[in-house]
């Protein structure tokens, strides 16, 4: 019952996000988060921050980024970022944090989407490019993805990273890692992608 009353919760708070359309779970991006406790050449052995150990599969198609530390004054008209944030009543988004993506990674999941967080609560994950920056207490950023805009709140103390193309040589025991997976034909987790934090860094996505 418990179980039930959380995940009506969750959808609640999509359906507060994203209007009256409704949102069902299946539709909410779930990062796998975790550290790595071991790597072959196709598997990924992590102990995820809930203490669960799992094995996730690595292919010649999975793709490695870097994530190290960044500043919020390097948020500049046109960069192209992303950031996990939570709704506002009066339709603006407050950043949970930002991830600036190098040039080389400009456009990737470019959007507004359901997040599941890393606290479990379902919030918002906007990738888009940046219009206009207001300096004032923080930024307040602009962002536009397609043909559609949002306003996100960054507060001065919400952490501010930078993904850059990066290669398995990052994915060592110890190393904090984000994982965007899906289930292959056995059932098994495979990894699409995989966020790793650079210098013992935790990816704040």
């Amino acid at each position: 019952m418990i179980k039930h009353r959380f995940t009506g919760l969750l959808l609640a708070t999509c359906l507060v996000s994203f209007g009256a359309a409704a949102v069902s779970a299946d539709q909410v991006i779930k990062p796998v988060r975790g550290t790595v406790d071991a790597v072959s050449d196709n598997s990924l052995r992590i102990t995820t921050r809930q203490g669960e150990k799992m094995v996730v599969k690595l292919t010649d198609k999975t793709r490695v980024n870097s994530i190290s530390k960044a500043q919020i004054s390097d948020i500049k008209a046109d960069s192209f970022i992303g950031s996990a944030a939570v709704a506002q009543a009066n339709g603006t988004l407050e950043a949970l944090e930002v991830h600036i993506f190098a040039p080389e990674l400009r456009g990737s999941g470019e959007g507004f989407n359901p997040f599941q967080s890393a606290d479990g609560n379902v919030n918002t994950m906007t990738n888009g490019t940046v219009g206009n920056v207001v300096n004032s207490h923080g930024r307040t950023l602009t962002v536009k993805y397609h043909d559609k805009e949002k306003t996100i709140i960054v507060p001065d103390n919400v952490p501010v990273v930078l993904i850059s193309p990066g290669n398995r040589s990052l994915l060592q025991p110890g190393t904090k890692v984000v994982l965007s997976t899906m289930k292959d034909e056995h059932g098994d987790l495979v990894a699409r992608g995989v966020s790793a934090g650079k210098d013992g860094l935790t990816p704040p996505m």
